[in-house]
């Protein structure tokens, strides 16, 4: 069970001050971060790709390898790339870059990302949505399969027998694919026998269980051991000393990024009744102090039987201190509770 921290790299206003901090503070901060979660024994942090302004994080690679050279075991990834609108041969090429610099530590996490601006800004069509990424997924694995590769697609110029390089440490390099709750996506990372990591950010994460299900049906189906693949969750939430303390810390920044997006989007305005639901024991926010974080990580386990947890700890922009302080007790504090539970249950089985 692997135990980790994943960012959009945030540069929201401050809700309190309004102050916006710059992005090339914000990438520095997540140098810093990188560099505590190792110190502090977590399994693996990622950053997810963005096309705004409210984000820091269009080239996650560049700053995980910043990371790399000073950190020892920290697995490295993407949370996501948006694989639709990105290059598959310069993707393989920046993360096995990564790779080789952190020695074997990096992944890539594929998806379709849940913004779009990536689409017009690097000239893609918003109608090739699924298509783009099937195809640039296909090549994808194909580049990583083989340091030559001919190929041929309805999006790109075909590659002709030509070499990639440089090539990973790992061979192979690890390629997750990320879903929303989509069905069709948990069945392409089942049939593909590549590992899955569910967005899990409203609601209860226990009705991600079918989808669980399907994944490892279709895993099953096309000859995949099933039982051998990962499956990882990425959820919002914070860790504080006490748990009425940690509530009161991250829900400002989390109101006032969800009421943003909810605007983008249509949803209804974020209240603090709705979020002290969703910090409820069977609620999608993982927000509290150490015991009450693990507790509610041991019973993801239990439901839907993962091998890697995300914390998605700043919604918006929360002072660095806090997001430092929260990452040290989920490596400190959290992550051992967690192993202790897993390893007493097992036994008892």
């Amino acid at each position: 069970m692997e135990i980790g921290i994943s960012t959009f790299l945030e540069t929201t206003p401050d809700p309190v001050t309004r102050k916006v901090i710059s992005h090339a503070e914000r990438l520095r901060h997540a140098v810093e971060e990188i560099v505590l979660a190792d110190q502090a024994g977590l399994d693996v942090y990622g950053i997810g790709e963005h096309h705004r302004a409210d984000y820091a994080g269009t080239a996650p690679a560049v700053v995980l390898a910043a990371a790399a050279a000073m950190t020892k075991r920290i697995r490295l990834t993407s949370a996501v790339t948006v694989l639709s609108s990105d290059d598959p041969v310069r993707v393989y090429q920046a993360f096995s870059t990564l790779d080789g610099i952190s020695n074997g530590r990096a992944e890539i996490m594929a998806g379709r990302g849940s913004f779009i601006e990536s689409f017009p800004l690097f000239g893609y069509s918003l109608d090739d949505y699924d298509e783009l990424f099937e195809e640039n997924l296909e090549l994808l694995l194909a580049i990583r399969a083989s340091e030559k590769v001919t190929w041929r697609g309805g999006h790109r110029p075909a590659i002709p027998n030509l070499g990639v390089y440089p090539r990973s440490v790992q061979t192979p390099l690890p390629v997750w694919i990320a879903s929303g709750g989509n069905p069709e996506s948990a069945v392409r990372a089942g049939a593909l026998g590549l590992p899955i990591a569910f967005a899990i950010i409203g609601g209860m994460p226990e009705r991600f269980a079918p989808l669980v299900n399907l994944y490892k049906e279709a895993a099953a189906k096309a000859g995949h051991n099933p039982d051998a693949l990962q499956i990882a969750t990425h959820s919002h939430g914070f860790v504080g000393e006490t748990t009425e303390q940690a509530a009161d810390l991250f829900f400002p920044s989390t109101q006032a990024q969800m009421n943003v997006i909810g605007r983008e989007r249509g949803w209804p305005p974020y209240s603090r009744d709705s979020y002290d639901a969703a910090r409820s024991l069977r609620g999608a926010l993982y927000v509290g102090d150490p015991e009450f974080v693990a507790e509610k990580i041991v019973l993801l386990r239990r439901n839907l039987g993962i091998t890697r947890f995300f914390l998605h700890v700043n919604v918006g922009t929360m002072p660095h201190r806090e997001v430092l302080r929260a990452i040290e007790l989920l490596g400190t504090k959290v992550a051992p509770i967690v192993h202790k539970e897993l390893a007493r249950i097992e036994k008892s089985e």
